[in-house]
């Protein structure tokens, strides 16, 4: 993609041809199988829900290779439909057969936004969370069917969506600041004054998505917003928002928050859920870090406390904004707006 495009606001066709494209190739298919994390719990929660899904027709949003449709077929559902936008349907139509599912999965290609169905549905699935849970922007389609497709009282898989964040000390980033003053000893180069530079390309306005050990985390989580997919609207999504207070384990640098997200199955013995928390196993959606300006030390009980607000970006209504209004200890109040950057889901792949 040239540098150009990246650049200019694109209209809703573009942002979902790039979309849908993006889903066209193997490599993230094998990504998101491959979690074990997450396939496994789609299919336990599924399963577990089998007096729910047993004889009763399914809606698939977003269906990829199918693979969750064939768990409902698996947990008895009489009928599922696999609705999909992108050129991955054909190999689901294969998937389908080879399973022998035929009669049982249709495979319908095209968005849930204009596709037809010849009956309403029991039970909506889909995976439909992006990295920091909104971006990519799936979750309104799953809404859309929801209002369009789901019987009243239907069932939706996963239900609920919470996001979480925690101050952390990235001692990677800190180490890649450090390693310029570190030059003149090894190589009698003085590169110090890359210093500031380097500061300016890491602690940037980026989302970065990575991995946070639980060594970094300097706090319990906090949880700042819940999303009910039964009641949720298209509109609230523009603006997630809420308050978080953290109390610091220890001493250390704070650089950056992370966030992370939820989701839960209800089931019917008791809820399951996805987690993506530095806490837990690690998932193909990582964690979102947000780097701070400048370093900040922090003691035992320091208090880190502010508001988090996610938006969709003007650029592309498919993409996440995060404004961060924080406040360390004693320190004065600051502020800082947070995007993923053009192209990201793509170099992904």
């Amino acid at each position: 993609m040239s540098h150009l495009l990246k650049k200019r606001k694109l209209d809703k066709n573009a942002q979902d041809n790039l979309y849908f494209d993006s889903y066209s190739d193997v490599t993230i298919h094998e990504e998101m199988i491959a979690d074990h994390v997450r396939t496994n719990t789609y299919r336990t929660g599924i399963l577990r829900s089998g007096e729910s899904i047993r004889g009763k027709v399914v809606l698939d949003v977003g269906a990829g290779t199918g693979v969750l449709s064939v768990f409902c077929v698996q947990a008895g559902a009489r009928r599922v439909y696999a609705v999909e936008a992108c050129s991955i349907a054909d190999q689901a139509v294969k998937i389908v057969k080879q399973n022998k599912m035929e009669d049982k999965i249709q495979v319908v290609r095209g968005t849930v936004e204009t596709i037809d169905l010849p009956e309403r549905v029991d039970v909506i699935v889909s995976e439909w969370m992006g990295y920091a849970l909104l971006h990519e922007s799936m979750l309104n389609s799953v809404l859309f069917a929801r209002d369009k497709w789901l019987k009243p009282g239907g069932l939706i898989l996963p239900c609920k969506a919470e996001l979480y964040i925690a101050p952390i000390s990235d001692v990677v980033a800190e180490d890649r600041l450090n390693f310029w003053c570190t030059v003149k000893d090894q190589y009698g180069v003085d590169m110090s004054c890359m210093s500031e530079f380097a500061k300016k390309c890491i602690m940037n306005n980026d989302i970065t998505v990575n991995p946070v050990t639980v060594e970094d985390v300097l706090s319990h989580p906090a949880r700042f917003a819940e999303l009910d997919l039964y009641t949720v609207t298209v509109e609230q999504l523009t603006s997630v928002k809420g308050a978080f207070r953290c109390e610091c384990f220890g001493s250390a640098p704070v650089n950056a928050l992370c966030v992370w997200f939820t989701v839960t199955f209800p089931c019917e013995d008791k809820p399951l859920v996805l987690s993506t928390s530095p806490f837990k196993p690690e998932t193909h959606w990582k964690q979102a870090v947000l780097y701070l300006d400048a370093p900040v030390d922090v003691v035992q009980d320091t208090k880190v406390v502010g508001e988090v607000n996610m938006y969709p970006s003007e650029d592309s209504a498919r993409h996440i904004c995060i404004h961060l209004e924080y406040t360390i200890g004693e320190h004065k109040r600051h502020s800082k707006t947070f995007s993923i950057p053009d192209g990201y889901s793509e170099a992904q792949q």
